[in-house]
């Protein structure tokens, strides 16, 4: 049989049953849409979080308060015997060799006046230290000076959006606001940085450290970052960390996390939750590849005096199979093709009603999608064809 006989069979066949044939690809298309679009939704997300991370750079170990480990939950859940960390933390830590930067962190939400606007904003306890660490830096002003860091100045920067809000016309710098009563005067405004980790950086207000644990009421910050050099050695730098806080602390009551344990954590969670979303599509696949089998199934039985001519004008066993499997991976192709379209296409329009749901679709993904769909429909198609090949020609020939 030549290869364009061949396959004006298959499209014949198929296109003679136009609604059956779309319904058997309908199956296909939708697993395949599901997979690809809930895939790129969690690839997309998981390069977000990444991309998060590394804008204030690679090289940041994070310090909080709690052992997790024995604890069993977040760092903010301390036992009671569990020591705060202090701003003496941050010296000690900041003197450690290949440390390049110590940075204290106090979080906590306060009312904030500016003339007659007022409204409530993030507090953020800092160092001066901050831009170095993170790579932020002010667009208007400076940052907060390294002052004394038991009895600091009370002075302000204002992240873009709480600039924008408290200083509609600008004029911020020099001016003062109210922070939870308390006088502060402002002397920066910083650069838009956006979200971070559902975080929005722009609508804080930063003030010392010693400040913020004061006008909160709290003995301990929130976490303590720092920065080393590159080349250093992670784990030694681990190792030295553990040692000058165990000595302070007279027991392990913290808990050091690297950026690269981060992002790590983050890609297992979301590899789960991508798998299994991923896995709810498949079972669309199993509907379409069972979809398949019936319909070649039927096929087979309707065709039976096709099979048994074609048998008897010289068609080998092999092309029997053939032709049957070609058909169910060419309704399989098709419908593979097609919710990838839609996958992708869903995933850009969903991208472009929610600017802030990332979605990428990597290359390997749509390979893999179209190999699982053509591998569904043969393997689906087997029996069907095993079976169409095994007919009698004779016997197939009487069924006309």
């Amino acid at each position: 049989m030549r290869p364009r006989d061949f396959l004006r069979m298959i499209t014949g066949s198929i296109w003679s049953h136009p609604l059956r044939s779309s319904l058997t690809a309908l199956g296909i298309a939708v697993g395949i849409a599901a997979v690809v679009l809930l895939t790129s939704i969690g690839v997309g997300i998981n390069v977000f979080l990444i991309s998060q991370f590394n804008q204030f750079g690679t090289n940041i170990l994070g310090i909080n308060p709690g052992r997790t480990t024995t604890n069993g939950g977040p760092p903010m859940f301390a036992s009671a015997s569990t020591k705060p960390l202090t701003l003496d933390d941050v010296r000690a830590l900041a003197s450690l060799p290949r440390v390049t930067g110590a940075v204290p962190f106090h979080m906590g939400n306060a009312e904030v006046e500016a003339g007659r606007r007022r409204r409530r904003t993030i507090i953020l306890g800092v160092g001066p230290e901050l831009p170095s660490v993170f790579g932020i830096t002010a667009s208007i002003g400076r940052f907060l000076p390294p002052d004394n860091q038991e009895a600091p100045r009370a002075m302000a920067v204002l992240g873009r959006k709480a600039h924008d809000d408290l200083f509609p016309n600008g004029g911020a710098l020099g001016e003062r606001v109210r922070i939870s009563g308390e006088k502060y005067r402002i002397i920066g405004v910083l650069e838009s940085k956006g979200d971070t980790i559902g975080f929005d950086l722009d609508d804080a207000i930063y003030i010392p450290a010693a400040r913020s644990l004061e006008m909160f009421n709290e003995e301990g910050l929130f976490e303590i970052d720092l920065t080393y050099d590159d080349g250093t050695d992670v784990d030694a730098l681990v190792a030295a960390v553990t040692r000058r806080l165990t000595g302070r602390h007279g027991q392990e009551d913290y808990t050091i996390t690297t950026q690269e344990q981060m992002i790590e954590v983050m890609g297992r969670i979301l590899g789960a939750m991508t798998f299994a979303v991923a896995a709810l599509g498949g079972i669309s696949l199993v509907v379409g590849a069972v979809g398949i089998f019936t319909i070649m199934t039927i096929a087979v039985r309707e065709r039976t005096s096709e099979i048994g001519l074609l048998r008897a004008l010289g068609a080998e066993h092999r092309q029997v199979l053939t032709l049957f499997l070609g058909e169910a991976a060419t309704l399989a192709a098709v419908g593979g093709a097609a919710g990838l379209g839609i996958g992708i296409g869903g995933g850009q329009l969903l991208h472009l009603m929610v600017p802030m749901l990332p979605v990428h679709t990597p290359l390997f993904v749509v390979v893999i999608a179209m190999l699982v769909s053509t591998t569904i429909g043969l393997l689906a198609g087997v029996l069907p064809a095993r079976r169409a090949a095994r007919l009698d020609p004779v016997e197939a020939l009487r069924t006309e």
